[in-house]
């Protein structure tokens, strides 16, 4: 029995680790759909003399993660193959990373990305810093149940080891997945808040990096987007650039993802889009971690934020960084502006 059958007990329905499409998504699901024909296209692409990893990338990244759940079992049951083992075995490099991705629910995925980050030498925290900064309550539980069914352990506890300081303290706090969701903001606790940390910072020697990751790690979103405005009129800088000039190093990118994620975070994933292409060389593990947990999600919203920012689409982007079969898959996610 695998693991992943273990996880049947954190699973109503095929698609219940999923994240449910809404309409800022760039991939819905398919009509008319029909498991039988793309397990049998699927089973052609792989079995036949030479991988089609154009059917493969047709198939997959133009279906819902939910039905690609029910294609991975249809396809297991067809072949006494994990459709992921397949995948594994007949591809490589970025392609096969990106298929792999495409088929695991979006949960599994994010714990598995939080996995790598921690596991062999040296903690990847940008990875940390984005999924934690980034994902609601109910996404972070999610991450955490799929960890403590595949490790036996809590993720919190694992965590612990691995991070540490005041990065570790408030990355520890976001794992929780405990922030308010309350959304009513209360005027007089923003004012109070962006005076606290206004004294925790620039108006004192030293910071109070405590206060900083209590009210930044704690608070309502809602809430913080008015502490933000109140911070501004006290200070007459933005609370970001009071974090960028205080701070540094790993708490300093993790405390200026949260402000960034408050304010907007489709604008704050098409930012880290545009720095995993930057310069020489491509980040390729940030693109497809991006596109594929975001393409149900908002991806529409990221690649309008994209342009505003950059001047140009992503798509765009895409064609001139990425290519092969794996630029193909990624363009396909994203979609043309």
């Amino acid at each position: 029995m695998s693991v992943w059958d273990d996880l049947d007990l954190l699973l109503d329905s095929p698609s219940s680790l999923s994240v449910t499409s809404n309409t800022r998504g760039t991939v819905k699901d398919k009509a008319n759909f029909k498991v039988e024909e793309d397990v049998a296209a699927i089973r052609k692409a792989i079995e036949g003399i030479g991988t089609t990893e154009k059917t493969l990338t047709e198939v997959l990244a133009k279906r819902s993660n939910a039905q690609r759940q029910l294609i991975a079992q249809a396809y297991e049951k067809a072949t006494g193959r994990a459709l992921i083992a397949d995948l594994e075995g007949d591809t490589h490099g970025d392609f096969e990373d990106l298929l792999v991705a495409l088929v695991k629910p979006p949960a599994v995925y994010d714990c598995h990305e939080v996995i790598k980050a921690i596991k062999g030498a040296g903690t990847t925290e940008s990875t940390l810093t984005e999924l934690f900064a980034s994902r609601s309550n109910r996404q972070i539980k999610a991450i955490s149940d799929v960890y403590l069914a595949e490790t036996g352990k809590l993720l919190t506890h694992d965590l612990k080891s691995e991070v540490s300081g005041d990065y570790g303290k408030a990355l520890l706090i976001l794992a929780e997945g405990k922030r308010d969701e309350s959304s009513f903001v209360d005027a007089a606790k923003a004012k109070a808040d962006a005076k606290a940390l206004y004294e925790a910072g620039e108006k004192k020697w030293g910071t109070d990096e405590g206060r900083f990751i209590d009210i930044l790690c704690h608070r309502s979103v809602p809430q913080l987007r008015q502490t933000l405005v109140e911070y501004k009129n006290i200070s007459k800088k933005t609370l970001q650039e009071s974090i960028e000039g205080e701070m540094s190093g790993n708490l300093e990118e993790l405390l200026v993802a949260v402000v960034k994620c408050v304010k907007n975070v489709p604008a704050y994933l098409a930012e880290r889009l545009f720095e995993s292409m930057r310069g020489l060389g491509t980040t390729e593990s940030t693109l497809t971690r991006i596109l594929v947990s975001r393409s149900e999600i908002d991806l529409l919203d990221i690649r309008a934020e994209f342009k505003k920012l950059f001047g140009y689409s992503l798509y765009s982007k895409l064609e001139s960084e990425v290519s092969g079969s794996y630029g193909d898959t990624l363009k396909h996610l994203c979609g043309q502006d």
